[in-house]
């Protein structure tokens, strides 16, 4: 396994902006702090949770069907090239509505964003499952993954404004480095390139 591109893979996929990261950055505008880490909290147990249920859930059919691991290498990949064309055209929104603060609203927004499922269902099987057999190294990675997605939510409210700016000031060239990124990623998915 490349943790590399693991470890690329994921940070682009939750530091980018998507429905949680952007609610995130609104939330953290109008109220404070503390307000915003229930949110936060959430977001952040719910995304574990949709790990775990990706892991459960693979693990039961990679047993019944090893052939699976291939098909989700596949979705995977494609998953990221979607993912790399989205962010290449993507601009920067404005400002979501005011978003309610509590830990439910957080954790609800997680199941209902389709990044945060495509995401979780996608990088388990593709990064992990076809190289490691261990189910205690598969929770080490999901242990690492839930550590990158609230770091990425913690960012997003720490740095809101500032990042927000940066990212409207270099947004071109910022969108041209991640959709490489993301492509290298698809790849190295496939196993196409030797290592």
């Amino acid at each position: 396994m490349s943790i590399a591109s693991f470890v690329i893979y994921c940070i682009i996929v939750t530091f980018t902006p998507g429905p949680t990261n952007i609610a995130i950055l609104s939330i953290a505008h109008h109220f404070r702090m503390k307000e915003t880490f229930h949110y936060i909290w959430g977001a952040t147990v719910a995304f574990f949770m949709l790990l775990v249920a990706s892991v459960l859930l693979n693990s039961v059919l990679a047993a019944i069907m090893p052939k699976i691991i291939v098909v989700m290498q596949i979705t995977g990949c494609l998953y990221m090239l979607y993912l790399a064309y989205q962010v290449y055209k993507m601009k920067m929104v404005g400002e979501t509505a005011k978003q309610a603060t509590t830990f439910l609203s957080g954790y609800l927004m997680q199941f209902v964003n389709p990044k945060t499922w495509l995401f979780t269902m996608t990088v388990i099987p593709s990064y992990v499952m076809p190289y490691e057999k261990s189910s205690f190294a598969i929770w080490i990675f999901v242990f690492v993954i839930e550590m990158i997605a609230f770091f990425a939510f913690v960012t997003w409210a720490l740095f809101g404004t500032v990042f927000k700016r940066f990212l409207q000031k270099y947004q071109k060239a910022t969108n041209i480095i991640l959709t490489i990124l993301l492509v290298y990623s698809a790849i190295e998915v496939l196993g196409i390139v030797e290592r």
